[in-house]
């Protein structure tokens, strides 16, 4: 299994919990982006470049993902084409995408585009769900949905402490 991230718009608080994770439980994981990001010094994670483009990031994704490969993105597009190649496609936020719930996704998707083409307000997306708690020399802990627990996160490893 691989974890992919949809870099451009992934919240830096979720990089960082994935940098632990893979740590922690020995993944993969690949941020793609078509700016430079900056990944610790890990065997384990990795950034991938892609040129400057329209959906340049989604593409590379898109062609190197496997079927169980997870995908952290809140691309809903994305996240379609993801699910017809047998991916795992999780929002930031820590909702999977499935085939149940991408049609009604992709409608709500394009319903508020024509919305804000007319010139309807349609505001932003929530405040994310991802509060720091309390911090501690060494280590913060954090609520996550991401993973459905609480996290204590420390500078070298992200356990569940609940």
């Amino acid at each position: 299994m691989h974890i992919w991230v949809d870099a451009d718009a992934c919240p830096a608080v979720i990089k960082d919990i994935l940098f632990r994770v893979a740590e922690r439980l020995q993944l993969n994981v690949t941020l793609v982006a078509n700016r430079l990001i900056r990944v610790p010094g890990s065997r384990f994670t990795r950034a991938l470049q892609v040129p400057v483009g329209a959906d340049a990031a989604d593409a590379e994704i898109v062609e190197r993902v496997s079927p169980g490969d997870i995908v952290v993105t809140g691309d809903i597009p994305l996240a379609s084409l993801v699910l017809e190649k047998g991916g795992l496609p999780l929002n930031p936020r820590g909702e999977w995408y499935t085939k149940d719930t991408i049609a009604q996704q992709l409608t709500m998707r394009a319903f508020m585009e024509e919305l804000r083409g007319s010139g309807v307000d349609t505001g932003g997306p929530a405040a994310s769900r991802i509060p720091i708690v309390n911090r501690h020399p060494g280590y913060t802990i954090i609520h996550s949905s991401f993973f459905g627990k609480r996290y204590r996160l420390s500078a070298r490893v992200a356990f569940a402490v609940m």
